[in-house]
This record gives C-alpha cells, sequence and structure tokens, in this order.
C-alpha cells in the first residue's frame, strides 16, 4: 500500500504533463482500490472513480509466491505476458524497485524499462534498459525523477489523484453521525512488522487523553488486526470506537479526519495523499526517505533508533523511548493549528 501511494505524486505529475498519453498500472489485486472504485467500468474513459489511470492490470505476485511453479501460477503470468506484450509500451517505469515488480517489467516487453540505479532490492536493476541515477532522498522525490526519464523533463510534485466511491462515501456518512460537530482523531496502531508497532498501551494512553478532550478517536483495525485494537479500545472503556473498512471506505474516512496517529504504514501515506494532518511515530525506518510527504506533520523518532528491515516481531529499542505524552504534544499542536 505504501509503495502505491509513494508512486502516486510521480504518476499524477507524468498524468498533468501528458493528459493525452496512455497510462496503466499494473498492481496486486487487493490494493487496486487506490487507482479504481470496485463499481468502476474499465471500458469507459477516466472519471472520479479511476481518476488517473487509463486501466489497472492485476498481477497477484503474492498469491504466485506461494507455488510459483503450479500449472496455474505458469498459466496466469503467460496470460498477464500476453496482455502487457499486446499494448506495446513505449514506456516502462518500475518505481518499487522490488524483483517482483521489476519482473513483471521486463515481462511486458516495451520498448524500454526504467528504474532507479540503486533500486530497494539490488538485482532488480538487472531488468532495466535505463538506471536512473537519483540524489533524492524521499522515495516519493525519486519516483518523480524515474518517471521523468519517460520524456526527459522534470516533474514537480502533484497533489495524488485518489478515486471517489459513491458507496464509501454514504457509508461513511452512516458511521460518522455520531461524531457531528466533533473534529476526528484516526489512530493506526498495526504496522507492516512488529518492530515497526509502538506499544499498544501508549496507543491507549493517548487516545483517552483525546476523547477527554471532546476528539471523537477512531482505531482502524487492519486486517489480522482486531484483537490489538480491541485492547485499545477496552482500556479506553470504549470512549474510543473501533472501525473495519475495505481500501475504499478508509480512503472516505480519511477525507472527513483532523488528524492522523500511526507508525510507518500505508493509512499514514493515504493521509498524506489527502493533504490530512499527521503523527507518524517511527523506529527501524528512516521518516526522510519513506516518512510523511506532502501534508502538515509532525514525526517522531528516537535517536537510538537505526534503520533495520528485517522482518523483526519484537518492538524496536527506539520506539520504546517515545512517551505517549510526546504523541500527544505533537497531536494537539496539530489540531490548534487547523
Amino acid at each position: 500500500m505504501g509503495d502505491i501511494l509513494h508512486g502516486l505524486p510521480a504518476v499524477t505529475a507524468l498524468r498533468a504533463a501528458h493528459p493525452e498519453w496512455q497510462i496503466d498500472w499494473v498492481v496486486e489485486p487487493r490494493w487496486a482500490a487506490l487507482l479504481a472504485t470496485s463499481g468502476d467500468r474499465p471500458e469507459l474513459p477516466r472519471s472520479e472513480q479511476r481518476p488517473l489511470v487509463d486501466r489497472v492490470i492485476f498481477a497477484p505476485t503474492k498469491k504466485w509466491g506461494k507455488k510459483p511453479l503450479s500449472f496455474d501460477t505458469l498459466g496466469e503470468i503467460f496470460v498477464l505476458r500476453r496482455e502487457l506484450r499486446a499494448a506495446k509500451y513505449d514506456a516502462i517505469i518500475d518505481v518499487q524497485g522490488a524483483i517482483k515488480s521489476a519482473v513483471v517489467s521486463f515481462l511486458a516487453a516495451g520498448k524500454r524499462v526504467i528504474g532507479h540505479d540503486e533500486p530497494r532490492e539490488k538485482k532488480a536493476r538487472w531488468f532495466y534498459d535505463v538506471r536512473v541515477p537519483t540524489r533524492a532522498l524521499h522515495v516519493i522525490e525519486q519516483a518523480l525523477d524515474i518517471a521523468g526519464r519517460i520524456a526527459g523533463e522534470y516533474l514537480r510534485f502533484q497533489t495524488p489523484l485518489l478515486p471517489v466511491s459513491a458507496e464509501a462515501e454514504k457509508w461513511c456518512d452512516e458511521q460518522l453521525t455520531q461524531a457531528a460537530g466533533k473534529k476526528i482523531v484516526l489512530i493506526n496502531p498495526g504496522a507492516g512488522w512488529g518492530a515497526k508497532c509502538w506499544p499498544w498501551e501508549r496507543y491507549a494512553e493517548v487516545a483517552n487523553a483525546l476523547a477527554a478532550e471532546g476528539y471523537e478517536v477512531l482505531l482502524n483495525a487492519g486486517p489480522g488486526e482486531e484483537e490489538l485494537v480491541g485492547r485499545i479500545v477496552a482500556a479506553t472503556d470504549n470512549k474510543a470506537r473501533t472501525i473495519v473498512c475495505t481500501i475504499e471506505q478508509l480512503i472516505a474516512l480519511t477525507r472527513r479526519i483532523s488528524l492522523l496517529i500511526a507508525g510507518d504504514t500505508g493509512p499514514l501515506h493515504l493521509a498524506c495523499a489527502l493533504r490530512k494532518p499527521v503523527v507518524g511515530i517511527f523506529g527501524p525506518t528512516e521518516p526522510g526517505r519513506n516518512g510523511p510527504y506532502g501534508a502538515r506533520y509532525k514525526v517522531l523518532r528516537s535517536k537510538l533508533s537505526q534503520r533495520d528491515h528485517r522482518r523483526l516481531q519484537e518492538t524496536e529499542a527506539g520506539l520504546l523511548k517515545i512517551e505517549a505524552a510526546a504523541v500527544l504534544c505533537a497531536a494537539t499542536e496539530l489540531l490548534n493549528e487547523g
């Protein structure tokens, strides 16, 4: 989710510079809602349901990775290869910098594949025809450099275009009926792996304090995070409440919030994409590289934290140095600025 959101500003800038171009995006099916709503009709021109790209093409690489040599996997890869090659792309860009995205780019057999000179996974560069050296630190700026190489131009940051689902908007209005007149704070306590997760007890302390000040406090429970969120809600005596939503619904909900509090995770980057203020609680990942961008934010990170992308489950030592009072202070400042 974060990788797609980090690439969106570059593709939005490319679309703004060249509205007449055909731009397609290959994506894992579970993240397609970041590009088009479930009710989108792909045969129709771009609309608010699919505002950025002409086509969304599915590549279920996570599923393929579980059975890479099965008949079904090989058959689906062949179908994808045929579909991509039929488009005869003039250029293909890989802004993710992963081996799986580089391989998909290679399968398309376009006139040239463009990627980072120093991608996140080093072997990905073997699949690129054009390797773009970039001095930018943040991955959003790196993606702008890579996308700009298509036409040899400088692309300026653009606020991403995200789809609008009428059904999700209606659902959101119903969910927030009791929040009328209140500012909404959304907290996302989960993360991609345990080392990035700030202790749930401290999230509960922050949620309690904000609820006591009159804010509507919602806790987003991603897949498998219901128990984690339930503990926080219980610790607030239900003054905060759980919200479980699809990607489309999360987009609609985030459009209505006044603040998001989270670690380095997809919902934080979604809030930034929608220009919502965020408090980012960072540990083993570097906020200068993949932290908040394009919105008002405050980042908390201990000097003890060091970059470490191993999928460790224990909370990183630096994260444990960040107290609830510091997060609450940052949140209050952003809410008051608003």
